[in-house]
């Protein structure tokens, strides 16, 4: 842009403007030209220097005070050069701007266009230290300006009384007052002033939500509801470059507090399969990973299923959750270390349970999720026998959803072997079926038999200790009731039967009927399994002669006693 103007009032006020007029060989003449190509702000700041120099008032505000102090600080307008030169009327409304959240806000956005000659002038530094200063302080004790981007008056925060227009009352505010303001910042402004903040002391809770704020709405993936979704966002949405959103997202990943529980584990599982579609680096991921595992109980099923992104075939990213129930196991023993057994402090053992309460949470978890992925027909056995095994075996107060798990495997990869169908099995105890799984696995025919009969071998031997023990409580009530020893009778002798009584003894019978039957079918199997070409062999006789010989002379075979027929 080309400006005309006379030569004595742009010398009058800039050291610089006269050294080059001096030095132009036509400075003496009626017109030269001059070049100011590395001018802060461009023509829009030299217009209002210009004018500045002309004598006319200009108006500043918080868009433009930033590059006019720094053109003026290039053009070296100083008060030797006129007393209230531009340099110390910029300097003198920063520093009353910078009394404002909102005005400060805006200012700090304009030295991303001088952010060089800002740096040297130490404006950036001051925003961001003003900011910081007020985001730590409670903002009802000044009266700032809460939203930057909507300081407008409205018609419901001003009232007329006497015909004379007055503020209403402003409505109490929370900590999260700045974030959405911050938000408008660049990625290394916000992170200079997020540094600052938490050099002041602000609570990590905080730190962390405004992090979240921020990521929401530069990282559109974040924001997408479905999980498969995140794979491919579609061609409707105007999303950032793929390298600007990755570095994005491994900055945030840096900002994000350490300490434990301050950040969701729901955004974190977010974030890490977001970094996953814009395949940030390798540390980026294993930090989210580390992250999410060691919050890992405070996670839901559904946050879990993760979509593959990588070269296997099945249809959650089976290798991340396996990784973070690794991280999550080694905090845990970390934990155990700090506190060893040795040291018992007050209140611990009423602590104990709590301190349980996690392991049990996350058992129930992965349970659920090896139910949800076991369908699957990519999911191979050891992935399925690794997963399941990671979690001991006291962590699991019942293996009812171990047990549902297995099965839903069985039932989706029917092609397993015998061999392959014990060891499954294998991973679950028995004795920790609840009534409902145990009545469910002696007729599931997907189980091999040998488990089948051990849980109904451990049904029986529960009833048994229950009908003990309701003997046992029945049999004190009863002498509680009659101190002289006395028992009800019948006519005929004979004890009371009660309702209880006859359940129970029903419940035994079935049982008893129930492994009657299981034995009659495993001697079925042994007779099916034994070759009888091999039985008449070792007897001597051929397959016809066998059968003669049963025949025509019966008294040759021995008989066997009925007392071995019993055993």
């Amino acid at each position: 842009m080309s400006f005309q103007l006379h030569k004595f009032p742009l010398l009058s006020r800039s050291r610089l403007l006269r050294k080059l007029i001096e030095e132009c060989p036509n400075g003496d003449g009626a017109s030269f030209s001059l070049r100011l190509d590395d001018l802060p702000g461009g023509a829009i700041a030299f217009e209002l220097i210009s004018k500045f120099c002309y004598g006319v008032k200009i108006e500043l505000n918080a868009q433009n005070v930033v590059s006019v102090r720094c053109a003026a600080e290039y053009l070296h307008m100083t008060d030797e050069y006129g007393k209230g030169n531009l340099i110390s009327q910029t300097e003198s409304f920063l520093n009353e701007l910078l009394g404002n959240w909102a005005d400060s806000i805006r200012a700090l956005e304009a030295c991303e266009e001088v952010m060089a000659h800002a740096e040297d002038l130490h404006i950036v530094s001051r925003c961001i230290d003003s900011l910081a200063t007020k985001a730590c302080a409670d903002p009802c004790l000044f009266g700032w300006p809460l939203a930057g981007r909507k300081s407008n008056q409205s018609p419901e925060t001003t009232s007329l009384w006497n015909g004379i227009s007055t503020m209403t009352k402003t409505k109490p505010t929370s900590d999260n007052w700045w974030y959405e303001d911050v938000t408008f910042l660049s990625l290394p402004l916000y992170r200079r002033l997020i540094l600052a903040i938490e050099s002041r002391g602000m609570r990590p809770e905080s730190i962390a939500a405004s992090v979240v704020y921020y990521a929401r709405r530069y990282l559109p993936l974040m924001n997408r509801q479905s999980s498969f979704d995140d794979a491919n966002p579609g061609p409707n949405i105007l999303n950032p470059s793929e390298s600007g959103q990755r570095a994005l997202l491994e900055e945030i990943v840096g900002l994000i507090p350490n300490k434990k529980g301050v950040t969701s584990t729901k955004f974190l599982i977010r974030l890490l399969r977001t970094a996953m579609v814009l395949h940030a680096s390798p540390s980026c991921r294993e930090i989210l990973e580390k992250r999410v595992g060691s919050q890992l109980d405070q996670a839901s099923l559904v946050d879990l299923l993760i979509p593959n992104m990588g070269h296997s075939e099945t249809l959650y990213d089976i290798d991340c959750v396996q990784r973070i129930l690794d991280h999550f196991f080694l905090e845990e023993q970390a934990a155990a270390v700090a506190t060893p057994d040795n040291i018992v402090e007050e209140g611990q053992l009423t602590n104990e349970s709590n301190s349980m309460a996690p392991m049990t949470t996350v058992a129930r978890l992965i349970d659920g999720f090896l139910a949800e992925v076991a369908p699957d027909v990519n999911f191979k056995l050891p992935k399925f026998e690794a997963l399941a095994s990671s979690i001991p075996d006291y962590a699991r107060q019942l293996d009812d959803g171990l047990y549902h798990a297995i099965d839903m495997y069985l039932k989706a990869h029917p092609w397993i072997t015998d061999p392959e169908r014990e060891q499954l099995c294998r991973l679950m105890n028995c004795q920790k079926l609840s009534l409902e799984a145990s009545t469910h696995a002696a007729q599931n025919e997907r189980l091999p038999l040998r488990v089948i009969v051990q849980v109904l071998f451990f049904e029986q031997l529960r009833l048994r200790k229950s009908i003990s023990g309701w003997f046992f409580v029945s049999d004190n009530l009863e002498n509680s009731a009659n101190p002289s020893g006395n028992v009800g009778l019948k006519k005929d002798g004979s004890h009371h039967a009660t309702d209880g009584e006859d359940d129970v003894t029903h419940r035994v019978s079935e049982l008893e009927k129930d492994c009657s039957g299981m034995k009659e079918e495993l001697r079925k199997l042994v007779k099916y399994k034994r070759s009888w070409k091999n039985f008449t062999r070792r007897l001597g006789f051929s397959k016809s002669q066998s059968c003669c010989s049963k025949r025509s002379k019966p008294s040759n075979l021995r008989a066997i006693p009925p007392s071995n027929v019993n055993r």
